[in-house]
Parts: C-alpha cells; structure tokens; sequence
C-alpha cells in the first residue's frame, strides 16, 4: 500500500467516524471544529474525504493476492 493510499485511508475513517457521530447523536465534529458546515475549511475537509474515499475504491477491486504481495515486499523497519 503507497504512501497516498494510507493517508486516503486515514482520510476514510476520519469521514467514517464524523459520519457515525452524525448518524447517532447528530454531531458534525468536522464542522464543529472548523467553524460550521458552511466554513471554507470544513468544506475543504469534506472535499478531501470524498477524494480519498475514491482513491480507495481502488482497493476494493484490488486483487488480495496482490495485496498480499505488496505487504510481504514491504521492507521491514
């Protein structure tokens, strides 16, 4: 998994909790930490979810055996 894909993920989940707190006690963390849904900076925040929710579309149609080769030639640190 690249660099890009790890931070789209992080991205994702981000979007995924936000949604969460929205869907279960109607909470807009993002919104309520930039400034309202409307602020240039939320919007931007949202923009970045959708984009990376998109970017790891690719990894759901990503071969697992192929994800499996790409964490074994992962260089261990």
């Amino acid at each position: 998994m690249s660099g890009i894909q790890r931070l789209a993920l992080v991205f994702t989940i981000i979007g995924a909790i936000n949604w969460g707190l929205i869907g279960f006690f109607q909470f807009d963390l993002v919104a309520s930490i930039f400034g309202g849904q409307d602020s240039a900076l939320a919007r931007i925040i949202y923009g970045i979810v959708g984009i990376a929710g998109l970017i790891n579309l690719g990894l759901l149609f990503k071969p697992s055996t192929e994800v499996a080769r790409d964490a074994e030639t992962r260089p261990t640190r």
